[in-house]
């Protein structure tokens, strides 16, 4: 698939790039700052695990098929108002966390109770928005080829839209699991400051999460 990674130059956007490109998507880098998303690009490629690309985000959407929001919170509405156009009819990934620097390891619901309802209630009814990627280690995905013990939960109303992201997590060498509809990021993403307290308590390279007693329900 075509993928495109907004705001992909920073540390998560690097091991979801180079994993999707070793997985055989095509896969483009986009920033603010064109420049650097092109000179990040040539730089992950390098690395020789395929082909990226990088653009303005307007420009990576424009060839993208699935897109991934990548920003800190902080510039999380912002961005989503301006590419608001260029993201309808597309999915849009999004693996913001709502954090209150500097009290990075608490809990802090925004006044839309998510991220990922905020970002829905921005784009509308055009883009199906999919919540998922929150307790994953991006120091763990930079390497491609690591394992990663981890399970992934996956939120959306669109139930396609939630199938398919859950294989191009598959393709990252995870374990997605469907986490029911969005509202549900509401959890989701209160999760990932336990998990931040976690890894500093005990000392972890980055702490994430299994999830147990669980079978495989074959679909009707």
């Amino acid at each position: 698939m075509r993928i495109g990674l907004i705001g992909g130059t920073g540390r998560e956007g690097k091991g979801l790039a180079l994993r999707w490109a070793k997985a055989g998507h095509r896969v483009s880098i986009g920033s603010r700052d064109e420049q650097r998303a092109r000179d990040r690009a040539v730089e992950l490629s390098q690395a020789g695990f395929g082909p990226i690309e990088g653009g303005s985000n307007e420009a990576i959407l424009a060839t993208s098929e699935i897109a991934l929001l990548s920003v800190p919170y902080g510039a999380h509405g912002a961005t989503l108002r301006g590419l608001r156009d260029a993201l309808q009819g597309r999915i849009l990934i999004d693996i913001t966390v709502p954090l209150a620097p500097p009290a990075f390891a608490e809990v802090h619901l925004p006044a839309g109770q998510s991220a990922a309802l905020e970002a829905q209630e921005i784009l509308g009814a055009g883009v199906s928005v999919v919540a998922a990627m929150h307790h994953v280690s991006s120091a763990h995905l930079a390497d491609p080829t690591r394992a990663i013990e981890a399970d992934v939960l996956v939120v959306a109303d669109d139930l396609k839209a939630r199938e398919t992201v859950m294989r191009l997590i598959q393709d990252l060498g995870l374990n997605p699991l469907d986490a029911g509809p969005l509202r549900n990021s509401i959890a989701l993403e209160s999760l990932t400051p336990v998990l931040l307290h976690l890894t500093k308590r005990y000392g972890s390279s980055g702490a994430g999460v299994r999830f147990t007693n669980l079978t495989p329900k074959p679909k009707a």
